[in-house]
């Protein structure tokens, strides 16, 4: 049985108490929290680097940090991210020369690999690589900015790739990224995704534990239907 996960993106946070809100989000359920890290040449617009992390690192808050690098040359950042409490680690292909040698350079710091896919991103990126991810991450909007609206045309790519995973029989999260509300969260799940990468329905709403709660359950009462 396949495990689901709720990662907030702290993109929707409110920065002037991030720690408060990394919190918060944990102690209402969630499971990883996901760093939006862009450096303005990949994608146009400017977030945070590695010492964020290194202070909330060193604040003692106790979390599992899902960084997704929508920057270039991501080999050189991969370091500084990989030893600051970061579980998976995901870049995009056009990000690199050497895909195989950036998924080797993560591992070798006791971090998992992940791979993300633009909504244009041709599939062929995983023909050789797919062996050595353990996460693939399909953007359902096209990186860059929160508060986007869902590409429903990439539910068709979630659902080529969870066959491709199934073939396989291997072990790796399908994640989804941008866009996703409790009124969508059922054509994603049916897509074949285990993981949910959510912002502003999240950090825009008044309660973040009722919020979680309700997500979970759909996720929930959906799988209990599969069994």
């Amino acid at each position: 049985m396949k495990k689901f996960f709720i990662v907030p993106s702290i993109l929707s946070a409110n920065f002037a108490c991030l720690k408060d809100e990394i919190e918060c989000v944990l102690n209402s359920g969630a499971d990883f929290i996901h760093f939006d890290i862009m450096d303005n040449h990949y994608v146009s617009n400017l977030t945070f680097g590695p010492l964020i992390l290194e202070s909330l690192k060193n604040s003692n808050i106790k979390f599992n940090a899902d960084i997704h690098l929508m920057t270039e040359k991501v080999d050189s950042l991969i370091p500084s991210f990989a030893n600051n409490n970061a579980k998976f680690i995901t870049f995009h292909p056009e990000s690199t020369n050497h895909i195989d040698k950036t998924i080797s350079l993560i591992k070798s710091f006791g971090c998992k690999a992940g791979l993300a896919i633009n909504p244009s991103t041709s599939l062929h990126h995983l023909d050789y690589t797919i062996n050595k991810l353990d996460l693939i991450l399909v953007m359902s909007v096209n990186p860059g900015f929160g508060k986007q609206k869902f590409l429903d045309y990439v539910l068709k790519k979630i659902e080529k790739i969870r066959k491709l995973i199934d073939k396989k029989k291997l072990n790796i999260i399908l994640e989804v990224d941008g866009g996703i509300k409790k009124d969508n969260i059922i054509n994603i799940l049916n897509a074949g995704a285990n993981s949910f990468v959510i912002g502003s329905e999240i950090f825009s709403s008044k309660n973040y534990k009722k919020t979680i709660y309700n997500i979970r359950k759909i996720i929930n009462n959906y799988n209990n239907k599969k069994k």
